[in-house]
């Protein structure tokens, strides 16, 4: 068998026979089962192992023996082997490399750097343990807080559920409830509590809400074709403010980051009918940017028809009026009796936003159009609004104080344009409790007048002329 294999070879020719060799080569080296998920170690790193053809058992075995040194006299142990015996170590991990001693072909530790080194061991260890430990704690601390958190609001609910919303009229102004308002009203509560604080002055029914939006649909049916023709003319100022191009604009930016607000999202609808219904119940107000906020947040706590009859009656209180539509003589005495307080309570402060010509109008406009909505977080935002409904708009201008005090440091350190840029976009991580303590510490009287009195006094007395001095004569449309 042997002949003719070595005569068919011959026949083939010397490169055929050396094609046969490699392809059998091949074939062998196909079928040994490789595994890089088992890499071989070196001193400093993993490397892949090397590829080998396969071995007979008897061979390796062999190759064992003569390295090991228990191969008889006649085959004993080369230099060279012995070297390469005590290079093949597997350290287990890198705390071998610390605490094993050195190959024995390599000089050994001394005692000092042996000590050394297991005493920056067992620090490194201690040190892993004590960040760990600290973690843990902090988890645990993280836990024990939320779980208090929602045993407190969950005691509160029972008690607005049980005791204050039953018997709203007798015991909403006692100082048990202020005090419980203070604190922030539960959110399965806050919708109910909001829409009892603002009232409903204007006897706003659902059945006079559907008529409203359906006003409003008609007139976006017939007014959206108008308005893309006539969209480089001079057209009215209410047809322009509530079209419906200008409110959809406004809904997509409207807390663009819980992506329930725009197309498609769950509360789009009914964000776009209730702004449409208002521009239709108050066509001399119209749509104003900046309303979309309000309405959304009152969305999240009320039923559609209940949020429009907040929203309609909390932006005909007089500041919300005054702003919205843009009355300047109003707004310009809010802005000075703003600076009665600014000035008593943060003298430095004041002086130093005097000193670089920063008017209240660069910050305060944003926040008193949204209620604070846009500029704060929202769950934030949500705890400024209950309080706001319990003692209107003078906790508007006391929150102002409250971040201006809250911010202090930082602000008498800026110039006027990181001031207005650090102002008209505030930090996304505001504590909710250290805010609310420097709120606390604001003193709405000034020289025994309080906000009322202070708001209503007579423009020489705000000096409402230097406003229109500093300010070029008031604001623009």
């Amino acid at each position: 068998m042997q002949k003719e294999e070595d005569g068919r070879q011959r026949k083939l020719g010397p490169l055929a026979s050396l094609f046969a060799r490699s392809l059998f080569a091949r074939r062998v080296k196909e079928n040994q089962p490789v595994d890089q998920k088992d890499p071989g170690w070196k001193l400093f790193g993993k490397v892949p192992l090397r590829e080998s053809p396969l071995k007979d058992p008897k061979k390796i075995q062999k190759e064992y023996e003569t390295k090991s040194g228990r191969a008889g006299s006649g085959n004993p142990t080369s230099p060279r082997q012995s070297v390469r015996k005590n290079l093949d170590f597997e350290p287990l991990s890198t705390t071998a490399l610390i605490l094993e001693d050195r190959p024995a072909n390599l000089p050994a530790k001394p005692a000092e750097e042996a000590q050394k080194h297991r005493q920056q061991y067992e620090e490194m260890v201690a040190q892993v343990k004590k960040r760990e430990l600290k973690e843990a704690q902090r988890r645990k601390k993280q836990l024990e807080d939320r779980c208090k958190l929602e045993e407190s609001i969950g005691t509160a609910a029972q008690t607005w559920n049980q005791e204050i919303l039953p018997n709203w009229s007798t015991v909403c102004t006692s100082r048990r409830v202020r005090d419980l308002w203070w604190q922030g009203i539960p959110p399965s509560v806050r919708g109910k509590v909001w829409s009892l604080a603002v009232g409903n002055e204007l006897n706003i029914t659902h059945e006079l809400y559907n008529i409203c939006l359906s006003r409003a649909k008609e007139k976006w049916k017939s007014t959206a074709a108008l308005f893309t023709e006539t969209e480089s003319e001079d057209v009215g100022s209410s047809d322009r403010e509530s079209s419906l191009e200008l409110i959809k604009l406004d809904i997509s930016r409207t807390f663009p980051q819980l992506c329930i607000f725009q197309k498609g999202g769950p509360y789009h609808d009914v964000l776009h009918s209730i702004l449409g219904a208002y521009t239709c119940y108050r066509p001399d107000v119209g749509y104003v940017q900046g309303m979309s906020f309000i309405a959304a947040v009152l969305i999240l706590n009320l039923d559609t028809a209940d949020a429009f009859i907040a929203f309609a009656n909390l932006l005909n209180k007089p500041c919300q009026m005054a702003f919205f539509r843009v009355d300047h003589s109003l707004m310009l005495t809010y802005f000075a009796a703003f600076e009665v307080f600014f000035e008593e309570n943060l003298p430095k402060l004041f002086a130093h936003f005097k000193k670089n010509n920063l008017t209240p109008d660069i910050y305060l406009i944003d926040w008193i159009f949204t209620l604070y909505s846009k500029s704060l977080p929202l769950d934030l935002a949500c705890r400024v609004w209950d309080v706001f409904c319990r003692d209107g708009e003078e906790f508007l201008f006391r929150t102002a104080l409250g971040l201006l005090r809250l911010y202090q440091d930082v602000l008498t350190s800026m110039d006027f344009i990181h001031m207005a840029q650090f102002l008209t976009r505030l930090p996304d991580l505001i504590p909710a409790d250290q805010l609310f303590q420097h709120i606390a510490a604001i003193h709405m009287t000034s020289r025994n007048r309080k906000w009322a009195q202070v708001g209503h006094s007579s423009p020489e007395a705000c000096h409402s002329s230097d406003w229109n001095q500093n300010t070029g004569g008031g604001l623009s449309d």
